[in-house]
């Protein structure tokens, strides 16, 4: 994969992204493994949905047999027939790649970000085409999976939240950054555990997150947490409040609890008022959160025998009643665009993130689209990459999935690659990668 410093847009013919090969072996598995779950779960769907949800199922099951075979044999891509709201979007910007390009986009020979895109929205589009099934998600049992499997690992984690919480009103003397850096690494190395990356194979956390800190830190590639503190810390001093913070939100599972815990962190010290968590509308790359599966993880603390699970339960509760915490959706997460379009493709969602005081954006996917999926110098600045989309200071939080990054050091990429053959998609190299609205 060639690198330039000057990137081209992205486009139908764009090659920058992953080689098709891994197109070609990856996507027809995730297929398969969706075809493997619809099957299992017909009882289930017979049970509550009767006849029809099983004719339901088998429409489904034929869309997806369809769409695999589309894969494998490079198939043009073709429009989006349901109902939802983006359908215009997805079709009218597949007319903007054919006007471009002269033919259709196919599977092979198109940049990777768009057709991965294109493929979970095809697997949505199967369920919107039945009658009983429109908020199926086939993928909800492999999330729900993920949570139960690290029940140890969240226990852990909310003990040691609740203990430094309960010290700090007490009055106790706390090293506030030290702490700010636990809870935002463990947020980060919560993104190992993905679902897609796997296949939507089980990938649990089974040990403490906070044990395995220090031997982590050797792994981030890229560490601005000092810049980020501090941005955080001086919202109050130049603007006259705590900070208004926005996060993009990844997985679900212990992912999600990390970025809860995080949040919690942040109102309970005084370092944000207010909290935004932005989800996704529909099932995407298996394990990403839903609004279904942000309230599934609040109701199953509330149900838990913990105290710990089920007082945090009940605090994040009212925080979404008195709007200290809000879950809020946009279609924009679920296009294929890079983010530098999102002001001209989404103006709302941009006008409304320029209001943040900062910005959090969790796993690989929202870090390819940060940067284009392009394929970048490696030493290339991290705010460059950006091409203009800074609506307000941001952090990304990224375990490396695909292979794209910037922000590295001369001769440090090759460093690693010498440790690591796979460090750009294995999930064990992270950045914490910050560019500032003012500089």
């Amino acid at each position: 994969m060639s690198r330039t410093t000057d990137p081209p847009p992205l486009s139908a013919k764009d090659k920058n992204s992953f080689a098709y090969l891994t197109i070609k072996d990856r996507l027809p598995v995730i297929l398969s493994k969706i075809a493997d779950s619809v099957y299992r779960l017909k009882g289930k769907i017979k049970e509550e949905y009767g006849e029809e949800g099983t004719e339901d199922l088998k429409s489904f099951a034929g869309c997806i047999s369809k769409l695999r075979n589309e894969v494998q044999t490079n198939k043009p891509v073709v429009p989006i027939k349901d109902g939802r709201s983006d359908v215009v979007v997805w079709n009218d910007h597949l007319e903007e790649i054919i006007k471009c390009t002269g033919s259709p986009p196919k599977w092979f020979e198109s940049p990777w970000l768009y057709v991965e895109c294109y493929m979970y929205r095809r697997v949505q589009e199967a369920a919107e085409l039945c009658k009983t099934l429109k908020d199926f998600d086939v993928f909800r049992e492999q999330k729900e999976k993920s949570f139960f499997d690290s029940q140890q690992a969240i226990l852990v984690l909310m003990e040691h939240l609740h203990n430094v919480v309960e010290e700090f009103k007490s009055g106790k003397q706390l090293d506030l950054k030290h702490l700010f850096e636990n809870f935002l690494k463990v947020s980060l190395w919560g993104n190992k555990c993905d679902l897609s990356i796997s296949a939507g194979q089980d990938f649990a956390q089974t040990t403490s997150p906070l044990d395995q800190l220090h031997q982590f830190e050797p792994k981030i590639l890229v560490d601005n947490t000092d810049a980020v503190f501090t941005c955080l810390q001086n919202v109050k001093v130049t603007k006259g409040h705590q900070a208004c913070v926005d996060i993009i939100l990844d997985n679900a599972g212990f992912e999600l609890m990390t970025d809860l815990c995080f949040a919690e962190f942040l109102v309970s010290f005084g370092l944000a008022s207010k909290i935004c968590f932005h989800v996704k509308a529909i099932p995407w790359f298996v394990s990403d959160v839903t609004p279904y599966d942000f309230s599934w993880m609040i109701n199953q603390l509330c149900a838990s025998n913990s105290v710990y699970m089920s007082k945090f339960a009940s605090k994040w509760q009212q925080y979404i009643e008195d709007k200290t915490w809000q879950v809020v959706v946009d279609d924009f997460w679920t296009l294929s665009f890079p983010f530098n379009e999102m002001e001209s493709r989404c103006p709302n969602l941009h006008a409304r993130l320029a209001q943040s005081d900062f910005i959090f954006l969790k796993g690989d996917l929202n870090y390819r689209k940060l940067v284009g999926d392009l394929a970048w110098l490696f030493t290339t600045p991290f705010p460059e990459s950006l091409r203009g989309f800074q609506p307000a200071p941001l952090c990304a939080l990224r375990t490396s999935k695909s292979d794209t990054i910037t922000g590295l050091k001369d001769g440090q990429a090759s460093q690693v690659k010498a440790q690591d053959d796979k460090w750009m998609v294995n999930g064990n190299w992270a950045v914490i990668s910050f560019s500032d609205k003012m500089s």
